[in-house]
């Protein structure tokens, strides 16, 4: 009854204004409070979200801008128009010595060599196998990138061993539309057992339009090679460079021999009988050279307009109108020319210069330009007469005429390692 009476007291003592108006306030100071609680707890997320897609944004358009800028300073002057090859056809009087050659090297038997050669022959291909082995680390190194997404290739350098794919490969990377593999996968014909996803991995990220590229030239001597490529993409391009036989085998004598001195001499293995002339294809280092029939196993399961032939010797002399074939071939812009080459006269090849930047040349490593190792000129002309009828096959099934036998002599005075 006291507590009634003193309220009413207090109330009728203090205006109903002041008092509708303290009320107020405490209700809107009530209000604020509460809405800040709600805004802090929406904000936050929203504002991570923001950062995260305009930084997205800003590191697209960045990288945008750099390839156009790439474009702009390393295009030159661009034609659109594309090399056509020249088709030759084989004399009328080569065929039947193709089909008898054809038929002779499918038909060989086991060559019987000098003591010191079988020797070598048992170790060779555990000694290739070591030679050109890499692990799954030495591949990631030179796949690491920081855009875009892993893909299987869409065009792998497939051959010949010392015909100048290392050469190819390095002048490709400087297109800024080409990204790939340093180190030779091998995919196809050791590490076929680790599945696609494991060669996936291999492979630089790349953004759209721009090509994923492998090299690995013991593919084209691979027989089972052309079926699994195939079944992983149908519609891959394929890059062969070819160079003459004989000079190729040489190259592929010269860098074993710096590898194993103790190995016999080059006229020592090319022959199972050196007096009857009796060649040995057999040998991996001769064999290698019969692109024919190599080819053939290849054409089982693409087309010829899937494949581009590079010839060695003038990607050697004219590195850029070869790199425009290619280029061209790959649905490329023309972005590597001649004002990316420097001709090296020490070596004999052509090194990579950026046009914009005048420091030294990147030339290829120690292994390339090696002298060759003076051969009996008896020995090149038997090779030569021994690899013209297989010749004459491989321009016959390319269109192309490497004109290869215009070079006899100049192996015997002593060439550059490829």
């Amino acid at each position: 009854m006291a507590f009634w009476s003193s309220t009413s007291v207090f109330t009728s003592k203090v205006p109903r204004k002041i008092l509708f108006m303290f009320t107020l306030s405490l209700s809107v100071t009530y209000l604020f409070y509460s809405l800040m609680s709600c805004y802090n707890s929406l904000q936050f997320p929203l504002q991570e979200n923001y950062v995260y897609q305009g930084r997205l944004v800003t590191e697209e358009t960045t990288f945008v801008t750099l390839r156009e800028k790439l474009y702009s300073t390393s295009s030159g002057e661009y034609t659109a128009s594309r090399s056509t090859a020249a088709a030759s056809t084989a004399r009328d009087h080569a065929g039947a010595e193709q089909q008898g050659a054809a038929e002779w090297i499918r038909t060989q038997a086991s060559p019987t060599r000098s003591a010191a050669a079988a020797s070598y022959r048992t170790t060779a291909l555990e000694r290739e196998h070591q030679e050109f082995s890499t692990t799954d680390s030495e591949l990631r190194v030179n796949s690491t990138s920081d855009y875009g997404e892993k893909k299987l290739p869409q065009a792998i350098i497939i051959g010949v061993k010392k015909g100048g794919t290392r050469a190819l490969l390095e002048a490709l990377r400087v297109h800024p539309d080409v990204r790939a593999v340093g180190n030779e996968p091998h995919f196809f014909d050791r590490n076929y057992e680790k599945g696609l996803d494991w060669y996936r991995d291999l492979m630089p990220s790349t953004l759209e339009g721009q090509i994923t590229m492998e090299k690995t030239p013991s593919y084209f001597v691979t027989n089972h090679a052309p079926k699994r490529i195939h079944s992983m993409a149908r519609d891959i391009k394929l890059i062969i460079v070819v160079r003459n036989p004989v000079t190729r085998a040489i190259s592929d004598y010269t860098q074993t021999l710096s590898k194993k001195p103790e190995i016999p001499t080059f006229e020592v293995l090319a022959f199972k009988n050196r007096t009857l002339g009796l060649i040995d294809a057999s040998w991996s280092a001769l064999r290698i050279g019969i692109y024919a029939l190599h080819l053939e196993s290849w054409m089982q399961y693409f087309p010829l307009s899937q494949m581009h032939f590079v010839s060695g010797e003038r990607l050697i002399v004219d590195p850029a109108g070869e790199m425009a074939k290619v280029q061209d071939f790959l649905g490329l812009k023309r972005i590597v020319t001649d004002k990316h080459f420097y001709f090296n006269k020490t070596k004999g090849f052509p090194c990579l210069k950026k046009p914009e930047d005048s420091s030294t040349p990147r030339c290829l490593g120690k292994s390339k330009g090696r002298t060759h190792p003076k051969i009996d000129p008896d020995v090149i002309r038997r090779l030569h007469k021994f690899y013209k009828p297989f010749n004459m096959m491989f321009y016959q099934m390319t269109g192309q005429n490497f004109e290869w036998e215009l070079q006899e002599d100049g192996e015997s005075r002593g060439s550059q390692d490829s």
